[in-house]
């Protein structure tokens, strides 16, 4: 254990004891280790002290510097996924900064920085600079990039779980890239939560390969000459030399393999022209480089529980109804209490059942993303000055925002995964000695079969996290076009640059020469068009950026995170003296809600938003009027949905175990064990590996339903790809539904006499090369591919949604990216957009990869019952037909009317 007065400055220790508290052993860990200008993983659980961990190294550093003639630049670079979190955690280093007396100077960047103070940061740069991903991403295609950071000397990622797993991860990785090219020796620290696979963040945090030096370079980081000898740690070397005493055997030892990711990757070009000579060949070791590894364990365990209303629950639906009065009970019994929902949709219902209920009059609000940001920056400071007892909220509240005195967290619906929950708990109490209490609230029965399963992973700290993504190639067009606003770029440098960032370590010299093409010309198909070369070739060799305006236009369109097209929701002003007529531009903005909602509403319809039912009054420019429902209005049409979490695979294999595994019902809820009784009397249930089929009819159609339980999404793709079987074997298929555990397909002829003709159909109906030619001619004339197609187009800047003055709408990006789509398919079929949005459809919108394993699973594993009516198992998928367009109290009934018809016609 690390002795504080070896590495520790007196002033930092003489702050500690001020405060009753003392470094903890990962904190001098990290200190020493970034001291001696090494890279860091810490990985521990909330309340650990991890931010403090991340800055320490900084600020003794920035403590011990002397007296500066002139300004000595920006120091440090802090990045979070969430701009909230930035400002949370410039306002929590006031403290020690202030406390101290010490000679740092922090600010923050996000988009909502003011222009004037962003251009002033440039000349005149901080010592601690907190931003996101998508600013980072400005600052290194800044003119000025290569001199602002010459003096960069620790880089800080936080939440690091949280960003690897998408492209905004990707978009970061090159940016980091770029940082350990202008800055050699720069100390990189990941701050995350536990983890699956911590090797994987190893990787990311530093260069996956030498880099060619820029000319513009600064020193590596270090703290005094002392501390810096002292430091010991985990070899995080990139290369070690055969025989060096200090890294010796420890990067192969850590990790056994030196393929950056999976063998599906291929090795760089052999025959690329290179100007590096090969390390291997120089006498090195190669092994994968990692950073070093600094691991918090223990902590207080979890007081998670799941709530028991001691009743019976509905088989369908996801509101949780049912619960509220329980759970404003708990809000009650508490001080604060986060209520988590997993979609924007159920953030309102939920919000406004509670309030109904709040005859305390407590101060309880609504946090999600649609929301204007003033008013969530509102209920942030409420609930972080402890004024408020509960907040309603979505995964904008996932991450590690400081929220004051919340001792409770109320999960409402299904977890979903083992990792999400787990970061949820931890926002109660924030303390790790401190046990978190939580509430799992299922909305179903087949919910409380996957609260179970979490609680299980909980009591385990098993984890979920994704496996470590292939960088996208949208976002390296995105990345190529940045570093040319920067400056002329060689691209045999450039390649060695991108190579480096972990998720691009695998990317071929072809495929980088194709980027760089698509963003000269836009692709073979439309080279022809001028406004698709972003990028132009100069005598000498260098790349460089076409003109000022296109430079403009990708300051404008940067970053990956594509939302649907929204309008602004404003409170319209009603004239008194002539009813019925509403002033335009007259009240306050409330947030925003999907174009395509807008577009569905009539005038008169009344919807829920903002924690209120608001009545619809037109649409005028850009912007959705509407004025307050009358006190006692029921909202007619049902709020925008939001985005949905799928069933992670993690969890999906606990609950076909739990299903599988009659001794361990004695663990779940009464209700739930007699549930799968009934099933195993009327049909039965399936193994762990196993797919259960039935076939029955009902009224005038015949049904199949199927319950590979894999999630949503993957189970929409499977519909799509089995009714495209049917319909080819005649079978006449009219629809299906789909839910996380199983989906339904409705047809106008018997499945169970096919079936019953041809042993072998129900298997080949779920062949493998059912991903062939089937998904190849579905993919072709999906509207899901369509619009990945559309998200990737306006992220590798082939649309461009914003332009100097301008702005395009949804529509009119909807009809422009439909349009190219089209013609690259007839002639460019392997352009590489193309090929984008299918490496994206793989684990995005249509989890191919998901739905591709669950077919080897099942091969020679399916169970098929042909039934004279519906199973209790099947009610559970059957009640999803037709409900899109319900919501609320109104749905829950008829809900309630069809699962008492379709139980009663399953056990009768």
């Amino acid at each position: 254990m690390s002795d504080p007065s070896e590495i520790l400055p007196e002033r930092f220790r003489a702050w500690f004891a001020g405060r009753g508290w003392a470094p903890r052993p990962h904190q001098l860990d990290l200190l020493r280790i970034a001291g001696a200008g090494r890279s860091a993983l810490l990985v521990a659980p909330t309340g650990a002290g991890k931010t403090l961990a991340g800055f320490l190294p900084s600020l003794v550093a920035l403590s011990q510097r002397g007296p500066q003639k002139k300004a000595a630049g920006l120091h440090t670079l802090y990045v979070s996924p969430l701009k909230a979190l930035a400002v949370d955690i410039a306002r929590n280093l006031d403290a020690p900064i202030a406390e101290m007396a010490l000679p740092v100077r922090v600010e923050t960047r996000t988009g909502d920085t003011p222009a004037h103070k962003r251009t002033r940061q440039i000349s005149r740069p901080p010592d601690i600079l907190l931003t996101t991903p998508e600013q980072l991403a400005l600052l290194i295609a800044h003119r000025e990039a290569a001199e602002f950071f010459s003096g960069l000397r620790c880089v800080v990622l936080d939440e690091l779980h949280a960003l690897v797993t998408s492209k905004r991860g990707d978009l970061l990785s090159l940016a980091l890239a770029r940082l350990h090219r202008l800055s050699p020796g720069l100390a990189a620290i990941g701050l995350s939560a536990t983890v699956r696979e911590p090797d994987e963040l190893r990787k990311y945090l530093v260069p996956q390969g030498p880099l060619p030096a820029h000319p513009t370079a600064g020193t590596p980081f270090r703290l005094h000459e002392d501390t810096a000898n002292t430091a010991t740690g985990p070899s995080a070397g990139p290369l070690s030399r055969a025989g060096d005493e200090q890294g010796e055997g420890r990067a192969l030892s850590e990790r056994g393999s030196t393929a950056p990711r999976g063998d599906d990757v291929p090795d760089p070009e052999p025959s690329r022209p290179s100007r590096q000579s090969s390390p291997a060949r120089e006498g090195w070791q190669v092994g994968p480089p990692m950073a070093d590894l600094v691991t918090v364990a223990g902590g207080a365990k979890a007081d998670l529980r799941m709530l028991d209303l001691g009743r019976a629950l509905p088989i369908s639906g996801h509101t949780a109804w049912h619960s509220m009065p329980a759970i404003y009970d708990l809000i009650r019994e508490h001080r604060t209490t986060l209520v988590f929902v997993n979609t924007r949709l159920q953030a309102e219902y939920t919000f406004q059942e509670l309030w109904r209920l709040n005859e305390d009059a407590l101060p309880i609000a609504i946090h999600h993303g649609s929301l204007d940001a003033q008013q969530r920056r509102r209920v942030e400071a409420a609930m972080a000055a402890g004024q408020l007892r509960a907040i309603v909220c979505t995964a904008t509240l996932d991450l590690g925002i400081d929220w004051g005195d919340v001792d409770l967290v109320v999960n409402v619906g299904a977890p979903k995964g083992a990792s999400r929950i787990m970061q949820r708990i931890g926002r109660a109490n924030h303390r790790m000695d401190e046990p978190s209490k939580a509430y799992l609230v299922p909305g179903n029965r087949f919910e409380m079969l996957e609260c179970q399963a979490a609680l299980d992973a909980v009591e385990e700290a098993a984890q979920d996290t994704p496996d470590a993504r292939q960088g996208a190639l949208d976002v390296l067009a995105q990345h190529v076009l940045g570093m040319a606003c920067a400056d002329a770029f060689d691209p045999l440098d450039l390649y060695d640059e991108i190579v480096s960032a972990a998720p691009y370590a695998g990317l071929t010299w072809e495929t980088f020469e194709q980027v760089v093409d698509y963003v000269a010309t836009g692709g073979y198909a439309l080279r022809a068009y001028e406004r698709f070369a972003k990028i132009l070739r100069g005598p000498d060799g260098l790349w460089r950026v076409r003109d000022a305006r296109t430079a403009q236009a990708y300051r404008m369109n940067v970053g990956t995170i594509v939302e649907a097209a929204r309008v602004k929701v404003r409170l319209g002003r009603t004239l008194r003296g002539k009813p019925g007529t509403v002033l335009p531009k007259s009240g306050r903005v409330l947030g925003e809600i999907e174009d395509e909602f807008a577009e569905t509403l009539t005038v008169g319809d009344t919807f829920l938003f903002a924690g209120e039912t608001l009545r619809f009054e037109g649409l005028a420019e850009d912007e959705c009027l509407v004025t307050r429902a009358p006190a006692g209005t029921d909202p007619a049409i049902p709020s925008y949905a939001g985005a949905k979490f799928p069933l992670s695979t993690f969890l999906a294999e606990r609950v076909r175990a739990l299903i599988a595994d009659p001794f361990a019902w004695d663990r779940l809820p009464k209700q739930i064990g007699e549930y799968l009784l009934q099933q195993r009397r009327r049909s039965v249930l399936p193994g762990e590996r196993d797919l259960l089929v039935e076939t029955f009819p009902r009224g005038k159609r015949y049904y199949l339903t199927a319950f590979p339980f894999e999630g949503r999404l993957a189970h929409q793709t499977l519909g799509m790809l089995l009714t495209r079987r049917l319909e080819r074997d005649g079978l006449r298929p009219l629809g299906f539904a789909a839910n996380d555990y199983g989906i339904a397909i409705w047809t106008t002829r018997d499945v169970s006499e096919r079936a019953a003709l041809d042993p072998d159909f129900i298997g080949d109906l779920f062949a493998v090369d059912m991903l062939g030619d089937d998904l190849e001619a579905w993919l072709d004339e999906s509207a899901m591919m369509k619009r990945t197609f559309r998200q990737c187009a306006v992220i590798a800047g082939l649309i461009e949604r914003h332009h100097p003055g301008q702005k395009k709408s949804g529509r009119q990006v909807t009809i422009s990216t439909d349009l190219i789509y089209d013609v690259l398919r007839k002639h460019q079929p392997d352009h590489l957009l193309l090929r984008a949005a299918r490496q994206d459809a793989a684990t995005g919108l249509l989890d191919v990869r998901r739905l591709g394993m669950m077919l080897e699973r099942i091969q020679g594993r399916i169970i098929h019952r042909s039934l004279d009516r519906v199973s209790p198992l099947s009610v559970s998928v059957m009640l999803e037909i037709g409900r899109e367009r319900v919501y609320g109290e109104g749905a829950d009934e008829i809900l309630a009317e069809a699962e008492a018809e379709l139980l009663q016609e399953a056990l009768s």
